[in-house]
């Protein structure tokens, strides 16, 4: 049996003791909410801590609420279901619905919260093995070697980001508050992630993020396509996100291919402004797969070739989706809500 290593534990009741606490000691220091991620990394020794300070217990921090206009805000510690079964946001967001209820399987989105999948850790076919395993290979650059076993030569760790959330949260225009001791932040959501494996996320080791707010929808269709080996509890190897609005303005998110989710800002260029067709959309596909940097490399399940041919596949299916057109049926499904 994998036991967790010893630590310190704090529950704080509020935002300001928690941020109190990860201030006196921001390098050793975890945050916990759900624990889906952070306790399977501690117990394989992936992560390690000297104290894990607990949001559960504070309530300001769970739950979904109406902002101004009809946009909404969503505290980090609600739970993946409870996003999934708001009644708001299967109303507006169908597709952000979709995305959540593709995460893992009911039992762990009944636990996980929608803060901690923004702030998942990256993953990779050499990282995620027990510790034996990667001693065996004297580990990675990710955990303790020297050496990114993805790209041997590569001066940076290749892990992927696979929050499924994030790509079509970041195609909404979503942003995100981070607290400190020092006082709020607010930010794109987008901009909280960097392109490296190791050092993923933009926010300072002292800042816990709180909440993920949503603008007002505003006419615009979405869609949220996913693809892994199996239907549930799978990590996904890609997904393609995608927001059309009536100007003709199109948002195409890529995740589960890169240690951040991709943009497809050549895609975007080429058809915003144009009708979605099945030439614009064929158009754009293309793109998506050979010019927007979505390069799918061995770090995850399936071969890598495949994986980059299925890009075009999952972006036409979601831009077809969005405009109304015959969609063709792409295994393993996933819920479609």
């Amino acid at each position: 049996m994998l036991r967790l290593p010893s630590f310190a534990f704090h529950a704080p009741k509020t935002i300001e003791e928690a941020a109190a606490i990860l201030a006196r000691d921001p390098a050793g220091t975890r945050i916990v909410a759900g624990g889906t991620d952070l306790w399977p990394n501690m117990k394989r020794r992936h992560q390690s801590a000297k104290t894990v300070v607990s949001l559960r217990r504070i309530e300001a921090l769970s739950g979904i609420c109406e902002t101004s206009g009809g946009g909404l805000a969503i505290g980090a510690t609600t739970t993946l279901d409870a996003v999934t079964r708001d009644p708001r946001v299967r109303e507006r967001h169908p597709a952000l619905a979709t995305a959540v209820a593709s995460i893992s399987s009911p039992v762990l989105r009944n636990t996980g919260t929608i803060g901690g999948n923004l702030c998942l850790d990256t993953r990779c076919t050499y990282y995620n093995q027990n510790e034996e395993w990667r001693r065996s290979i004297s580990y990675c650059m990710k955990a303790e070697g020297e050496t990114c076993w993805v790209a041997p030569s590569s001066p940076r760790c290749w892990a992927v980001s696979s929050g499924d959330s994030v790509p079509m949260l970041c195609a909404l225009g979503a942003t995100i508050v981070l607290a400190s001791s020092e006082g709020r932040r607010e930010l794109s959501l987008a901009d909280l992630f960097h392109d490296d494996g190791m050092d993923y996320l933009t926010k300072r080791p002292d800042e816990i993020l709180v909440e993920v707010k949503l603008p007002p929808p505003a006419g615009e269709r979405a869609a949220f396509w996913k693809l892994r080996r199996r239907g549930s509890i799978d990590f996904g190897v890609l997904s393609a996100a995608v927001v059309a609005r009536a100007d003709h303005s199109v948002e195409i998110w890529l995740g589960s291919v890169g240690s951040r989710p991709v943009r497809c800002t050549a895609s975007i260029e080429a058809i915003s402004g144009r009708p979605l067709t099945e030439e614009t959309i064929a158009e754009a596909a293309a793109i998506a797969r050979k010019a927007d940097g979505a390069n799918p490399l061995g770090n995850t399940d399936f071969a890598p070739q495949w994986r980059g041919k299925m890009i075009e596949k999952y972006v036409t299916a979601a831009l077809r989706e969005v405009a109304g057109l015959p969609v063709e049926l792409l295994e393993p499904r996933h819920a479609r809500l």
